[in-house]
């Protein structure tokens, strides 16, 4: 059954420049869900089989439309079906759309993923990005592919432990970006109540609900044109996430009570410290939604896989102090404290250095002391008897999430040792899924070789 014809567009507004290679074409609804095919040069969409993406739904036409890579983006167009191409509401015979664009062949949604990943940009020859710090060869990897998505409209996903610079990182995304002088917005979606969250995202009208005593506008309308960064999104309950989607596929949205529409300017940065591709698999997090936001997915390394770093970060923050307490600018290190910094495991990753060192900065100020030659290191859940050691000062969710990483290294280091590092092996015992074992394995740092 074919839907109302609207008004037919012959072309979109024209889409800057590539700034990435590596592109798929996301199947997102119809019987051919999940499916996922690489967008190399052109390829055929339609119901025949000798096309290269097959949709086998009733309203997608044999030969149905074509997509070919162009210099200014990515070229769709129909190819005389029944049941049109569209972008958004428009019927089009020809578009020019950006990597993270959907449009729909009759019935079935389809999404220009970029496939961003470290191998396919050369790392930065930068040691920074923004107020990113880094020489290792897997920051300057993320940082060579910040360099180029920073200026676009991309939409990016930072994936990492707590602690490990995921915040700095997208307001560095927001500084390098031509929406630079617009506003940067902060949610951060574990932080605010169930019954509010709504209301912090999209706003709400005078009488919404018990409390709403004021026109209130959300998140998404404070940020304009800038940037709005949804922290921890994989703590987004459920029933709010179609709302989220709505929002980033349409470009529109209302407050709550509302009933007028209200559009969306504002450029989308998500972080979470959870793996959403398996939260997606516990029906945790809606898959269309998570295939939106990683337009360009990046995994932000832990700290003690990236030990080279942290004499740099030293540096860093014992030059913050100084500029905010000039009585710590003549303050040093001894090698013995670098070397025991840099052996530390910090489940805290980033921020939990930059504690250690604020609270041994403050210390030696009062006591008059010149060099920081003793620093009180928190120890590690791997420490002593094998119990959690609680650190004053810690919330909960940085405690819990500490005691959940540390778990996590400890059993995958265990299983895989068990078995001689052979991850099919220790899947099974583990009764895991073999893929979500090697991800961990890769996010610890166990991997020592590629997947069987």
């Amino acid at each position: 059954m074919s839907r109302p014809e609207p008004e037919i567009a012959t072309t979109s507004h024209p889409a800057p420049p590539q700034v990435t290679r590596a592109l798929s074409l996301v199947v997102l609804s119809g019987r051919a869900r999940g499916t996922r095919v690489a967008l190399t040069e052109q390829l055929r969409v339609g119901k025949s089989k000798d096309n290269d993406l097959v949709l086998p739904d009733e309203t997608v036409s044999r030969y149905h439309c074509e997509v070919r890579r162009v210099a200014s983006g990515v070229q769709v167009t129909d190819l005389g079906s029944t049941n049109h191409t569209r972008v958004g509401q428009a019927i089009v015979r020809e578009a020019t759309l950006t990597p993270g664009a959907t449009f729909t062949v009759g019935d079935v949604d389809l999404l220009l993923r970029v496939d961003a990943s470290p191998m396919q940009v050369l790392p930065s020859e930068s040691e920074r990005f923004g107020e990113a710090l880094g020489r290792s060869l897997s920051m300057r990897s993320i940082f060579g592919v910040l360099e180029r998505i920073a200026p676009t409209d991309a939409t990016v996903l930072l994936e990492g432990e707590t602690g490990t610079g995921k915040d700095v990182l997208a307001r560095s995304i927001h500084d390098q970006s031509p929406r630079r002088a617009e506003p940067f917005i902060v949610v951060d979606c574990g932080a605010v109540s169930y019954s509010l969250i709504e209301s912090e995202l999209f706003g709400h009208e005078r009488g919404a609900f018990t409390g709403a005593v004021a026109l209130r506008g959300g998140a998404f309308e404070m940020a304009g044109a800038g940037t709005l960064f949804l922290d921890e999104v994989g703590e987004l309950p459920l029933d709010v996430q179609p709302k989220l989607l709505r929002v980033l596929e349409s470009g529109e949205y209302r407050r709550v009570g509302g009933s007028r529409g209200l559009k969306n300017e504002a450029r989308i940065i998500a972080a979470t410290k959870r793996d959403l591709r398996q939260e997606v698999e516990r029906g945790k997090f809606r898959e269309d939604l998570y295939f939106r936001l990683a337009v360009v997915p990046l995994t932000v390394p832990a700290l003690r896989t990236r030990r080279e770093d942290i004499p740099q970060l030293i540096q860093h923050f014992l030059k913050v102090a100084s500029e905010r307490d000039p009585a710590a600018a003549n303050l040093e290190l001894s090698s013995q404290t670098i070397a025991a910094l840099c052996a530390h495991d910090w489940p805290g990753n980033v921020r939990e250095l930059r504690n250690v060192l604020d609270r041994a900065v403050y210390l030696a100020t009062a006591t008059g002391e010149r060099e920081l030659s003793l620093v009180d290191l928190p120890l590690s859940p791997s420490d002593g008897q094998g119990e959690f050691q609680f650190v004053a000062g810690k919330s909960y969710r940085e405690t819990r999430n500490a005691f959940e990483t540390a778990f996590e290294l400890r059993y995958v280091e265990w299983l895989l040792e068990r078995h001689g590092g052979n991850i099919s092996a220790a899947a099974r015992e583990a009764s895991m899924d073999r893929k979500h074992l090697y991800d961990l394995a890769r996010r610890h740092g166990l991997r020592r070789k590629d997947p069987e």
